[in-house]
C-alpha cells in the first residue's frame, strides 16, 4: 500500500463529505448522504489489510438487503482498483452469499435483524459497514453517523481485529470515534 496515495485518497473522501456542511452556491448541488457513503465505501478498502488467502479478484463491495444506493455505488467503484483488483458492487440477499465480499454494507431496514446478520457474517473476513444506530454496539465494524449535516463514521476496532482485519492508523485518525474494547 502506498502511504501517500492512501492518505490522499482518504483526504479526498473526506473532502467529498465536507460540502455537506459548507454553504454552497445554488449552482452547485450538495452530495446526498448516500453519495457520500458510496464514496466512503469505495475508499475504505484502501485502509484495511485482510488475512492471507482472502479472495483477491475482483474486490467486491457488497450490499446485503435492500439497496439504498442504486447506481451511486456502481458509479463510485467504476474504474477503481485495490491492490490491482478491480472494484465492483454486488448485491446479496443474506450472509450465506458473502464469501467473495471484502466490504459488506448491511442495510438497516426493518426487515434486517442486525444481530442475526452479524452472527451469520462472523466467519467472514469482510469489513462490515452500516448506518444502523446500534451497529458497532452489536458487533459491526464501521457505522456511518450524521454529525450535523456531515456524514462521519465510527469504528469498532475490536470487531475488525476479531475478523482478522488490520485497520490503518490513517483511517482511525479520521474516525469520529474508535471503540477499542469488545
Amino acid at each position: 500500500m502506498i502511504r501517500s496515495r492512501s492518505h490522499v485518497t482518504l483526504v479526498m473522501a473526506l473532502a467529498i463529505s465536507g460540502p455537506l456542511v459548507c454553504r454552497l452556491t445554488a449552482q452547485t448541488p450538495q452530495p446526498t448522504e448516500y453519495e457520500v457513503q458510496a464514496a466512503y465505501l469505495s475508499n475504505f478498502g484502501r485502509f484495511v489489510e485482510w488475512p492471507a488467502g482472502t479472495a483477491k479478484d475482483p474486490f467486491y463491495v457488497c450490499v446485503l438487503g435492500q439497496d439504498p444506493f442504486g447506481s451511486l455505488l456502481d458509479t463510485a467503484l467504476k474504474g477503481e482498483f485495490i491492490a490491482g483488483a478491480p472494484m465492483a458492487a454486488k448485491r446479496i440477499a443474506g450472509p450465506g452469499e458473502a464469501a467473495s465480499c471484502r466490504i459488506i454494507y448491511v442495510n438497516p431496514s426493518k426487515d434486517t435483524q442486525i444481530r442475526n446478520v452479524l452472527a451469520g457474517l462472523r466467519n467472514t473476513a469482510a469489513l462490515t459497514v452500516s448506518d444502523s444506530a446500534d451497529f458497532i454496539r452489536l458487533g459491526g465494524m464501521v457505522q456511518f453517523v450524521l454529525n450535523g449535516n456531515r456524514v462521519r463514521f465510527e469504528i469498532n476496532l475490536a470487531a475488525a481485529q476479531r475478523a482478522g482485519l488490520t485497520l490503518s492508523s490513517e483511517l482511525l485518525k479520521v474516525a469520529a470515534a474508535v471503540r477499542r474494547a469488545p
